[in-house]
């Protein structure tokens, strides 16, 4: 009889050991995932300069198009939080897209190859940042839901972790931008 209150201490235990290590994998899983989110909006974020340099040979008086790409790009590289984050890489997709427009009324930038080059690879780009943002909010549903149900939820607050907000974009942001040659 003295075993039993013993088993019961070591069954719980051992319940909360598997619990804490489950909520920290899927912990880790989100900030992975976010990490992958990061370096996609990196090199989106370097290929913007070099896109503006090359639109600007050939469009030089649409300077007002050019600064509010780059202005929306340092604000998406300054932001902070994953909310923070979203508005402003959906604000400078936005942007974005006049620079495409502008290489509709610009046929020679429409026949540069460098230009033609970037536009390649930014929606490269944009394809791997949406399957970066599919994963990651995948992994953070798993983590919100493990922090949701019972009874993981009785503690899990109380180890110290906390629900994440996904990485969602604007409905008209989804798409990838397209200039029709």
């Amino acid at each position: 009889m003295m075993f039993l209150p013993w088993l019961a201490l070591g069954v719980v235990g051992l319940w909360l050991i598997l619990t804490y290590n489950g909520l920290v994998t899927l912990k880790n899983r989100a900030s992975e995932a976010w990490s992958d989110i990061d370096v996609q909006l990196k090199r989106r974020h370097d290929l913007i300069p070099n896109l503006v340099e090359t639109a600007k040979g050939y469009a030089a008086h649409e300077s007002g198009t050019f600064e509010k790409v780059i202005a929306a790009r340092n604000a998406a590289m300054s932001a902070k939080g994953t909310a923070s984050v979203a508005t402003a890489e959906n604000q400078l997709s936005a942007t974005l897209k006049s620079i495409f427009a502008l290489s509709e009324a610009y046929p020679e930038l429409k026949a540069n190859t460098n230009f033609l080059q970037l536009q390649q690879e930014l929606a490269d780009t944009e394809d791997k940042l949406s399957a970066a943002r599919r994963f990651y909010n995948g992994n953070v549903r798993d983590l919100n839901i493990k922090l949701e149900v019972f009874p993981t939820n009785l503690i899990g607050s109380s180890l110290g972790f906390t629900k994440r907000e996904f990485f969602e974009t604007a409905d008209a942001e989804k798409a990838v931008p397209t200039v029709k040659f």
